[in-house]
């Protein structure tokens, strides 16, 4: 009973966590609307009304959730072990750019075949790119943070020289390669932007629900995020942990590229994950969700929300769809304010233990 009470006292806390930092962005939003002389609450009603509520909306925006969650789980499975994984980017783009290539290459192939195909190379391309910041977090403890980053950027200049020169199709008006053939393109469902790839999704995400919360590999994730050390002295061995879980991160953004390929750009451009890019998108969903699976479905749909509904603002309200940036640049400072004051309490709590 003491344990039941202390699991839903932890998870009031995590929904208030997610819950504050976007009402309070809400509300600073809604004072910048109303300098626009309009009503906020209006506003706010075409927002969820067109991208929720009705039905060709809802099914837009759980299509464009669907690489939002697989990159917030992908953030999530790192940062929730201590290792802060930033190549998120670098592996999803990578994917996608495979996978317009073999896409365009291998179009005689049957749908059946090929686009299975190209999602299972799309998530082994993820695995691959993930490859060196593993090894050498685990064998010589370089900083992966740093490593990520270094790579996300070579990676961007490749693949821009890479579709600018080797693999741009001469017929396009900008910088893409060629479209992928109609085989590798997934069929839309229901007259909407859905497709498969929001089911495949959830399957996906059912998996890490279980490892998150009812796997051996999810307690001792949750284990390396408390303690490393402590950890390591159990017995765990920290180096294989570390290999999996950055492979299974890596892994995760290859197949989120794959499917954002197949279901949504059909070939690759320079703005391929968009602004500022499903990598960093999931961060925030990631810290949004507080880790959790949950919360990262929540946060997922919420955030695809935000992106969907932009449109409609534009068109039915005299306020930019710029709002949008606000909210979300909002609830990025608001986020980052609660990690602050929590690290500073922990700092301050060790402090009165010392004394």
């Amino acid at each position: 009973m003491k344990y039941d009470k202390q699991a839903l006292k932890q998870s009031g806390f995590k929904i208030l966590s997610m819950i504050i930092p976007v009402l309070i962005a809400f509300a600073i939003g809604a004072i910048v609307i109303l300098f626009a002389k309009e009503n906020p609450l209006k506003i706010y009603f075409i927002l969820f009304d067109r991208s929720f509520f009705r039905i060709q909306g809802l099914l837009k925006t759980l299509h464009y959730a669907g690489p939002l969650i697989l990159a917030g789980l992908a953030i999530a499975l790192s940062f929730k072990a201590g290792l802060f994984n930033m190549g998120i980017e670098g592996q999803i783009i990578s994917a996608g750019f495979v996978v317009a290539v073999l896409g365009y290459l291998w179009q005689s192939l049957p749908s059946i075949v090929l686009i299975p195909l190209l999602l299972i190379i799309g998530t082994l391309v993820g695995v691959i790119v993930a490859i060196l910041p593993a090894i050498l977090k685990a064998r010589y403890n370089v900083n992966e943070m740093v490593v990520t980053l270094l790579l996300n950027y070579a990676i961007i200049q490749v693949l821009e020289y890479l579709t600018s020169n080797v693999f741009r199709d001469p017929s396009s008006g900008y910088v893409s390669t060629n479209m992928i053939g109609q085989s590798a393109i997934m069929t839309r469902l229901f007259g909407s932007k859905l497709t498969m790839f929001f089911f495949v999704v959830v399957v996906v995400f059912v998996i890490f629900y279980y490892i998150f919360n009812r796997s051996k590999l999810g307690y001792e994730i949750t284990a390396m995020g408390k303690n490393r050390f402590f950890a390591e002295a159990t017995g765990m061995r920290i180096q294989r942990k570390i290999m999996i879980i950055m492979l299974t991160s890596g892994a995760l953004a290859g197949l989120a590229g794959a499917g954002w390929m197949l279901s949504e750009k059909f070939s690759y451009t320079l703005d391929f994950s968009g602004t500022p890019g499903l990598g960093w998108d999931g961060m925030l969903i990631a810290l949004l969700g507080s880790h959790s699976p949950i919360g990262i479905l929540v946060a997922g749909i919420f955030y695809a929300i935000l992106k969907t509904g932009s449109s409609n603002i534009a068109i039915f309200t005299n306020v930019p769809a710029e709002i949008i940036v606000l909210l979300q640049a909002l609830i990025v400072l608001f986020l980052s304010l609660k990690m602050i004051i929590k690290a500073a309490s922990k700092r301050a709590s060790k402090r009165k233990e010392k004394n």
